[in-house]
């Protein structure tokens, strides 16, 4: 097993897909797999797979493979999907009502204890049993109930004053959805970009491409 500082971000990357994965095969009631059929479920290679897995100590059997439920435990355990780290989402547009619809589900590892917007229009509108609040409660919020993650849904031009805050208070990692780069005006915190348009320009470059083939 190796130190987990030393394990690659690619690997960890890797590990809510093999999640997922291997949710679905419990869902369909599949017990047992290899890692040559795994590979070929995942679009990935069996060495991959079991390089992977050996970061973390190695999961299967030489000659069985490897118990699905037991992998899926193990791999819910490394990604800490049972503790709650306490987080709030700020902006509750269309784009914060999706994800605090979404991604807030048992077993997310998360668990969503505020949300904030400064349009009065929506303050005090319900989003899965939780208020929303006027983010000028924000700072006093986040000091009595010390949550750890934060959710930035909301433009770029807000976001250079909204981080300092969350920073000052106490916030250790952002899951940001802005363009604003969190992590060069604040080293020290966790940051995953979300970059939305970013997918959607790739998937044109890439449909094009295809399109142009066709056509030759």
């Amino acid at each position: 097993m190796q130190n987990k500082d030393d394990i690659s971000i690619s690997v960890i990357k890797r590990l809510p897909r093999y999640y997922r994965f291997l949710q679905s095969l419990k869902d369909n009631g599949i017990v047992r797999i290899s890692s040559k059929e795994l590979a070929a479920r995942m679009g990935l290679t069996a060495s991959q797979i079991r390089h992977d897995f050996n970061c973390f100590g190695g999961f299967g059997q030489q000659g069985y493979g490897y118990n699905v439920p037991e992998l899926h435990a193990k791999i819910g355990e490394i990604l800490c999907v049972d503790k709650e780290i306490k987080t709030i989402l700020i902006g509750a547009g269309n784009l914060g009502k999706a994800i605090t619809n979404k991604m807030f589900s048992k077993n997310s590892g998360f668990k969503l204890i505020g949300i904030f917007d400064k349009n009065e229009a929506i303050c005090g509108n319900m989003i899965k049993g939780i208020p929303v609040r006027n983010v000028n409660y924000l700072e006093n919020f986040c000091i009595d109930n010390s949550p750890t993650c934060a959710v930035t849904c909301i433009p770029s031009t807000d976001m250079e004053e909204l981080t300092d805050l969350l920073v000052k208070v106490g916030i250790k990692s952002f899951l940001n959805f802005s363009n604003y780069d969190i992590a060069m005006a604040h080293p020290g915190v966790i940051v995953e970009n979300v970059h939305l348009r970013d997918s959607l320009l790739t998937l044109g470059y890439l449909t094009n491409t295809s399109l142009n083939k066709s056509e030759e």
